[in-house]
């Protein structure tokens, strides 16, 4: 990803107290909102007990005839600890990946505020928090695979499904890495029809996105198939929603089906068909969307969200908080105080 994709911020409880007399005379204000949806994560207790040096951690990993996997999490997030739960923690049997994943790789645990010293490299002895800056791991969780020489040769960026998350395994067990990118390896192993394209009021048929990029309007690019398993439940967990329709209205929001064999016209110029773009971005996951204000791409979402956070990302364009901020996650504080003063909760898990 020139990767534009930030973690999930850290939630915050606000309580006061307020004046309701001009005499002075203190009486209980109305109660503020509360946060609500952040998880203890727990990771499994079979992971390495590494040292952190993750020449020796490859090395051994390889010597076993595995590869070593990355658990990059953060405190709380609700989104890693329903990726432990639905792979790491179940049964094949019962749907998950958890016999798959010890069979054939070393899984170590670093937490990306954490202290901890790690020897990445022969030059790189950084903490968890360094690393995860060098590495650009802005979403949690971020999984990161290694070959014996250490390197990076797959990632995920987000939660994913027991079914999406096999066929990364399955990609890098096999070192189909060596042969092919993995949007190349999903297509040609995960084809089943899941889902049926679902429409939406504010989907704009819109084919040249250069054109549309560089209006006033935000441009916002969905990307589903028919073989996202999350895409049913984006449409009516979020999409669907009034809040969620009426910050829609303030962007040009297409959606392209992404084994279609429609050209478009991309942002850049190019005359591409919806997959084919999405190969040069080495985007695979579905629904994945990009958004861009006046031709330049500002954020790309490749994994889970919740409609808080959805609402979030889509209230930073459509208010053009981008002016003031750097990123939707710098616009997080503002964004949930307004909701918590208002007396709201705020359920990032919702």
């Amino acid at each position: 990803m020139k990767l534009k994709k930030y973690k999930l911020p850290a939630c915050l409880i606000f309580l006061s107290l307020a004046l309701i007399s001009s005499f002075g005379v203190m009486a209980e204000a109305k109660k503020r909102g509360k946060v609500l949806g952040v998880a203890n994560v727990v990771v499994p207790e079979w992971f390495k007990d590494s040292f952190l040096d993750f020449r020796e951690d490859a090395a051994e990993a390889a010597d076993s005839g595995k590869h070593m996997l990355v658990f990059a999490d953060l405190k709380g997030c609700p989104y890693c600890a329903q990726m432990l739960k639905d792979n790491f923690k179940t049964s094949e049997k019962e749907g998950g990946n958890r016999e798959f994943i010890q069979q054939n790789f070393d899984s170590i645990h670093i937490d990306i505020k954490g202290s901890r010293e790690v020897a990445f490299n022969e030059t790189t002895n950084v903490s968890e928090k360094d690393l995860a800056k060098a590495l650009k791991v802005h979403y949690t969780p971020t999984l990161l695979f290694m070959d014996a020489n250490n390197r990076v040769v797959a990632r995920v960026n987000g939660y994913r499904s027991p079914r999406e998350f096999r066929q990364v395994l399955n990609y890098v067990k096999e070192k189909a890495y060596l042969k092919t990118d993995f949007p190349s390896y999903r297509e040609k192993h995960l084809n089943d029809s899941v889902y049926t394209l679902l429409d939406h009021e504010s989907f704009a048929d819109i084919t040249d996105l250069q054109k549309a990029s560089e209006t006033d309007k935000p441009l916002a690019v969905l990307f589903e198939d028919k073989t996202c398993d999350a895409c049913e439940r984006f449409h009516k967990e979020i999409l669907d929603l009034e809040e969620t329709r009426k910050l829609m209205k303030a962007f040009n929001f297409v959606r392209l089906d992404a084994l279609s064999n429609k050209k478009i016209i991309d942002p850049q110029g190019n005359k591409v068909t919806p997959g084919e773009w999405l190969k040069k971005l080495n985007i695979s996951y579905r629904p994945a969307m990009l958004v861009f204000v006046k031709g330049e791409e500002k954020e790309r979402l490749t994994g889970l969200i919740k409609s808080f956070h959805f609402q979030q990302l889509l209230s930073f364009f459509a208010n053009k908080k981008y002016k003031e901020y750097p990123n939707f996650i710098a616009y997080g504080e503002e964004y949930s105080k307004k909701i918590l003063d208002s007396g709201k909760d705020i359920d990032i898990w919702k």
